[in-house]
């Protein structure tokens, strides 16, 4: 694994970042912290289905949902990733099977659109083959 690039965050692996750290494994935390020079890339997808998972009371934050917001966006090393066109058609046009949940497939798309490793804990995405994940 190298630390010379971006790599982009599942929306959990974000959110333990920010407000519960202990939920990370040592090696994700190693992996974040040497990543934050470089780039920690969250698609902005991952913006709206925090604002979903509390809308539905799924998720409770540390701070006001606008607040969380500031302080994540600004945390070392995030960089926001927009999703292009490009992302959107290939998050309908993942090879092989994968599961239907959208926010995942435009994770997965970003990943693969930016050609950048994915940290997650998802196993549905860890057993995906079309997608470069960082691996524990």
């Amino acid at each position: 694994m190298g630390s010379c690039k971006l790599i982009l965050l599942d929306t959990h692996i974000w959110i333990w970042w920010v407000q519960d750290i202990d939920r990370l494994s040592n090696r994700q935390i190693e992996i974040l912290s040497s990543n934050e020079r470089t780039g920690l890339g969250v698609s902005i997808i991952s913006c709206w289905e925090i604002a979903k998972l509390v809308e539905k009371n799924r998720l409770d934050l540390s701070l006001p949902t606008k607040e969380w917001f500031d302080t994540a966006i600004n945390y070392p090393g995030i960089k926001l990733l927009e999703l292009t066109p490009a992302i959107a058609l290939e998050s309908t046009q993942l090879p092989g099977q994968f599961h239907k949940d959208p926010a995942d497939q435009i994770i997965v798309a970003t990943s693969r659109i930016y050609h950048i490793d994915l940290l997650t804990a998802d196993k549905k995405i860890i057993k995906y083959k079309h997608v470069s994940i960082l691996n524990e």
